[in-house]
């Protein structure tokens, strides 16, 4: 029988044995991340599962091989039986973060924790309340500490002298926001969490790791601009499939879905998720017809934010300034980087570095394989796991990137821009 354990009790000894560790939700990211375990099963073996569908709880189990004692309708089920594994990957819907992460932290589990933390403030800094008390590695999905592009820009900024500002846009995509926030699970402050949280807690949190001082101050403007009920065309039904103007929409969800049957990458990503993994035309129009996916952007129940700028003041008085918009192709985010000896200008795989002396810019091509950056991450998915098993297996706490501690102070500075925001004010940290 395993003895399971945690990464506090071996630092710097390496387990014998792959970690083993049970995945608390199997939606589209924790199955993803047991995909990418399951590849390296030296290192981790992917050994419980708790999910309340039934479609998607059994055919997870199936593709890890797990018995029937090893598969769970709920989280709590799983925290009742005896400890099953080293850790667990919390991937549960984010307004149920505080309690599955509280339990198995004191049963003894280190945690892989899918981003945000937790839809609240006090609810985020409970969790790190809790990692700290029991001891448990808490590690929180922030996939964009992880990447190459990540890794090699950080060792090229020092070219640029000091930073003295930054310029930082994430272009959610038109019809990714459509999907996530205005017809999706992500659409409703109440139901979920503001879309600057749900969405670009990973900018913020990046945007403190790369620049490497702590926030002090913060203000924000934005607002749900055209996904409102006035901004209907005229003649347009309340669902695309049923709707004559459907073909000019650049929103329509008969399209989009539907050119997710024939073509990879994202689009059939998001129709993945609108039919529960079936990939045919029948289970896309019935999708289409009945379920929220196919309704029109303009007759939904959706309430937040389509676009948002943050102002930020950091240590020493760098500043940055961030942008998120639904208004975009869907694209990686672009940042620009001033500094007293030259400028950085990212796109996620592409780093060009212009010199002030040399008057010359250096381009640093930061893929392994030429890969789009909108599958995994730009390889950030990947590497999180990666750096996360090994850091279990190989009993070294440094390769986590993206600790609770830490993450919850990024996640302070996105609950103090939203507050902002509304109050309309500076928010000091």
């Amino acid at each position: 029988m395993t003895t399971h354990t945690n990464l506090r009790a071996h630092v710097g000894v390496p387990l014998d044995r792959p970690v083993t560790l049970a995945i608390a939700g199997a939606g589209a990211r924790g199955s993803a991340y047991a995909e990418l375990a399951a590849q390296w099963p030296e290192r981790v073996q992917i050994v419980a599962v708790a999910e309340p569908r039934d479609a998607v709880r059994d055919r997870f189990a199936v593709r890890h091989a797990l018995p029937p004692e090893r598969v769970f309708s709920d989280w709590k089920e799983m925290a009742a039986s005896p400890r099953l594994a080293d850790a667990v990957a919390v991937t549960t819907l984010d307004s149920e973060h505080l309690d599955p992460t509280s339990a198995f932290a004191e049963l003894g589990y280190d945690i892989l924790l899918e981003k945000p933390i937790a839809p609240t403030a006090a609810e985020s800094i409970a969790i790190g309340e809790v990692a700290a008390r029991t001891g448990a590695t808490v590690a929180v999905c922030h996939v964009m500490r992880y990447t190459p592009y990540t890794t090699a820009l950080r060792e090229v900024l020092p070219e640029l002298g000091e930073i003295v500002s930054v310029e930082h846009l994430e272009p959610v995509g038109w019809y990714h926001f459509a999907h996530s926030f205005v017809r999706g699970n992500w659409r409703r402050t109440d139901e979920t969490t503001f879309a600057l949280l749900a969405k670009s807690c990973h900018d913020l949190d990046w945007l403190g790791f790369v620049i490497g001082r702590r926030a002090e101050r913060v203000s924000s403007f934005g607002g749900l601009r055209h996904f409102r009920p006035e901004n209907r065309p005229s003649g347009a039904a309340d669902r695309c499939l049923d709707c004559p103007v459907e073909a000019s929409c650049p929103y329509s969800a008969a399209r989009m879905y539907r050119e997710g049957l024939r073509e990879g990458g994202t689009k059939q990503y998001f129709t993945r998720v609108m039919t529960a993994g079936v990939l045919t035309e029948e289970a896309v129009t019935r999708a289409l017809a009945d379920g929220p996916y196919g309704r029109c952007v303009y007759a939904c129940d959706n309430d937040v934010v389509d676009h948002q700028v943050v102002n930020i003041e950091y240590q020493g008085g760098v500043t940055a300034s961030f942008t998120m918009t639904a208004f975009t192709p869907l694209e990686n985010r672009h940042t620009k980087f001033f500094g007293t000896r030259g400028q950085l200008t990212g796109d996620g795989r592409f780093i060009h570095l212009y010199d002030f002396v040399t008057e010359r810019t250096t381009t640093i091509d930061t893929s392994r394989d030429g890969s789009s950056v909108a599958e995994g991450h730009a390889g950030g998915d990947a590497a999180l796991v990666r750096s996360f098993v090994d850091a279990l297996h190989q009993g070294r706490p440094e390769l986590i990137l993206s600790g609770i501690a830490e993450s919850v102070d990024s996640h302070l500075v996105v609950f103090g821009a939203e507050r902002a925001r509304h109050t309309s004010t500076v928010v000091e940290l």
